[in-house]
This record gives structure tokens, C-alpha cells and sequence, in this order.
């Protein structure tokens, strides 16, 4: 009997998650990622509840401590910096707002891929860009030219899949926006946050934050605001920017000095408050896994541990 092949479309969290799990089981495990190599940055992740369970189960949890972020809380505070209000990470048993053991995402896709390059084929710097399926798998079609054949294809390419647009259709169908935007951003920390996740409101929606990483001089910066549903090109970062302009200039504490980080920022996101809701998360030999299949929005701050128990889970009932 030949090696079942899985073609996996993004290289985040569920996606090489996925792969640890079927690498181990005797599959064949391609994934596919549009960037150049493994996607450094990206905010600060929680690892709580089931998420750490699956970790542990992983053996990684040892690797994951030891990137783990020294924080002391959430503060929220005046225009003058001063604290209004502190929530420590203590609170609630550490499952509070931030929670005992936090890792900053850039790291933990690096433990992903480091535990799974070796079993596992990365084809960077292309994309999934046709489909088809018959009764015995299907044909995939890769930007590069690349044609190969899979036992099953899973997205994991996040909320705005593009894999889950060939499959399920158009993505107005499946996401629903929450009304507001997110930019994440590292910035340099001009106040020093001195371990604390600190947030600023300002009338009109606005929700400016500053919070550790591991380099005292930085900072891993947002900017959110509140707002209905924006006509915008997803792939124009200047004008993403100038959105943030026409809405943070002088409101207050920060919001100048970051809005300046963020025009010079190499790791800028910026994203509307979104969910995604699927009738099925499977049509014939195609899964969806993590925020491209059930994302619960940023604001939720479960994205981590559903990507991780999602990919757990699937390939526990591939295993079967």
C-alpha cells in the first residue's frame, strides 16, 4: 500500500500542527506556504485550556517555556500614561486577560516548524492555485507550475482562505465581521511597558496597546478601532496606514509615536474583527483546520489553542 499523501495549505500554527500529527502517523505531508519562509512577528499568543494540553501531548512544551514572555499584566491607562486600572497575571488562577504562559506567535511557529522540517516537505514562495477532485483524491496545481496528487488537501491558510474560496465558495458567505480593525505592529517602547500589556481608549471606538517582547527597546504595538464594514484593497498596506492616520492622529498618550512606528514597521497586519462561520468543515477529500474553517476572532483570544485542538483532532479521526 503507497504512503497517503496530505497537502496542507499554510505554514501558521494549524497547518504544521497538523503535520506534526500526521508525519507521525506514516503520512506523506506537503505543505504549501505563500511566503518566503516561516512568517516572523505577529502578536502574543496564550497557550490555556486545551491548547497547552495538546502541547504537552506534543512534547514541545519544554521548548514552548523556554520562549515563553515575562509579563505582569493588563493596565489600562490615562492619556498621561498613568495607570487607571491593573488586572496582574495572577488573576484568575493566571487565565486572566493575559494568561500565565504567553509566547509571542513568530516564536511559536518556529517550534512548529523546527519539530516538523525534518519529516515534513515545505514548498515556500508558492500557493495552492487549482483543484480537482475525483472518487480516488485529488490533482493539485501549485502558482509554481509544481502538479501533485493528494489523498486529502487541508486549508490552513487562515480566515481569508483562498483554498476554502476554490472549495466552499465566495468568502462573503462564511465570514461575518464583528465591527472593528486591527493593526499589529512591533514598535520601539519610548515608555517602557516594564512587563505590562498596557491599553489606551480614546472616545470614537479607539483601543491603542502597547506589550513586552523579548527586547526591552521594542514593543509589540495595536491600534483597533470600531467601525462598520470599510471598502479596502487587503493587499495595500499604504492605505491600510492611512486609515489608521485618519483615525489615531492626536487622540492622545501614544497614538502619534506608534502611528510613526507603524509606517516603518517590516511585520505591519492589519485585518478586520472577523468570524468565520462554515455549515461543514470538509467537501469530499478537502478539510479546513484553524481560522479558515472556524475562526472565533482576535477578540476572542482562543485562536491558538481551536487551531491547535482542531489539527489534533483531525488528525486523530485520520488516524482512525
Amino acid at each position: 500500500m503507497s504512503q497517503p499523501t496530505v497537502v496542507i495549505s499554510g505554514a501558521g500554527i494549524a497547518g504544521p500542527s497538523l503535520a506534526f500529527w500526521l508525519a507521525n502517523l506514516g503520512y506523506r505531508v506537503v505543505v504549501v506556504e505563500i511566503a518566503h519562509g516561516i512568517r516572523p512577528g505577529g502578536q502574543t499568543v496564550d497557550l490555556r485550556g486545551a491548547g497547552g494540553d495538546v502541547v504537552e501531548r506534543m512534547g514541545l512544551m519544554p521548548k514552548i517555556r523556554a520562549h515563553a514572555l515575562e509579563q505582569r499584566g493588563v493596565a489600562w491607562v490615562a492619556s498621561d500614561g498613568s495607570h487607571r486600572a491593573e488586572m496582574p497575571v495572577t488573576a484568575f488562577d493566571g487565565n486572566g486577560l493575559v494568561s500565565k504562559l504567553e509566547i509571542l506567535r513568530g516564536d511559536l511557529v518556529d517550534v512548529l516548524y523546527e519539530a516538523t522540517k525534518d519529516a515534513v516537505e515545505y514548498r515556500f514562495n508558492t500557493r495552492i492555485s487549482a483543484l480537482n477532485q475525483d472518487d480516488d483524491g485529488v490533482d493539485v496545481t501549485l502558482a509554481d507550475g509544481t502538479q501533485l496528487r493528494a489523498d486529502i488537501v487541508v486549508a490552513a491558510d487562515g480566515p481569508h482562505s483562498s483554498v476554502r474560496g476554490m472549495v466552499f465558495g465566495p468568502e462573503g458567505r462564511f465570514v461575518k465581521p464583528l465591527g472593528g480593525y486591527n493593526a499589529w505592529f512591533t514598535a520601539p517602547d519610548h515608555v517602557g511597558v516594564d512587563g505590562w500589556f498596557l491599553m489606551y481608549l480614546a472616545p470614537g471606538g479607539l483601543n491603542a496597546s502597547m506589550r513586552p517582547t523579548h527586547d526591552p527597546a521594542m514593543a509589540k504595538a495595536g491600534l483597533a478601532f470600531a467601525s462598520d464594514p470599510i471598502s479596502y484593497d487587503r493587499h495595500d498596506i499604504d492605505e491600510q496606514r492611512r486609515m489608521l492616520v485618519d483615525r489615531f492622529a492626536g487622540a492622545g498618550w501614544q497614538c502619534d509615536a506608534l502611528l510613526a512606528a507603524a509606517q516603518e514597521a517590516d511585520d505591519f497586519y492589519f485585518d478586520s474583527f472577523l468570524q468565520v462561520h462554515m455549515p461543514s468543515w470538509t467537501s469530499g477529500r478537502v478539510a479546513l483546520v484553524g481560522d479558515a474553517g472556524y475562526c472565533a476572532s482576535p477578540l476572542s483570544g482562543m485562536g491558538t489553542s481551536l487551531a491547535l485542538v482542531g489539527a489534533y483532532i483531525l488528525a486523530g479521526e485520520l488516524g482512525r
